[in-house]
């Protein structure tokens, strides 16, 4: 590891510890040639995702994209940033450990569709409005209908 104030590449590791919940490694070194102290992590390369859009073409997997809509969906839902950040790390998780790289937008979509409807149902029909490309209200009444009759479903099965 090259030290940032010398450039040697000469290091020792002073203290190791996970970081990331556990997906990577945060160590301290110090330069054995001019005892600077530094900071590096470790962190497993992953293949990246790529992603189809609707229109066909590619771009890579944006973990900021899906955050962002996500947090905009769940604008004053009381929902915080911490558990918006959890939705975005398992879906990019799940992803990961998929054998095939690459993946429809809209399956995305329907991936985090999945996890807003069990903690959020604002912020899943918000969500549902943009993704799904709502026209109007009677894609709105649509959606809630199928809604609430899956809870009267499972209120009657449970």
């Amino acid at each position: 590891m090259q030290c940032p104030s010398c450039q040697n590449t000469d290091s020792r590791v002073l203290e190791s510890r996970a970081a990331d919940g556990g997906r990577s490694v945060r160590r301290r070194r110090e330069c054995l040639n001019c005892d600077f102290r530094f900071t590096t992590y470790e962190r497993v390369e992953t293949v990246p995702i790529t992603v189809i859009k609707r229109d066909g073409c590619r771009e890579l997997f944006n973990r900021t994209k899906v955050l962002h809509g996500l947090s905009r969906a769940c604008d004053k839902t009381g929902l915080d940033a911490a558990r918006l950040e959890t939705i975005v790390e398992n879906l990019e998780l799940q992803l990961q450990q998929r054998t095939a790289k690459e993946v429809a937008s809209s399956e995305i979509g329907e991936l985090v569709l999945k996890e807003l409807k069990q903690i959020s149902e604002v912020a899943y029909i918000r969500f549902a409005s943009v993704y799904r490309q709502f026209r109007g209200i009677d894609d709105f009444v649509s959606t809630l209908e199928t809604m609430n009759k899956e809870q009267e479903h499972l209120a009657a099965v449970g």
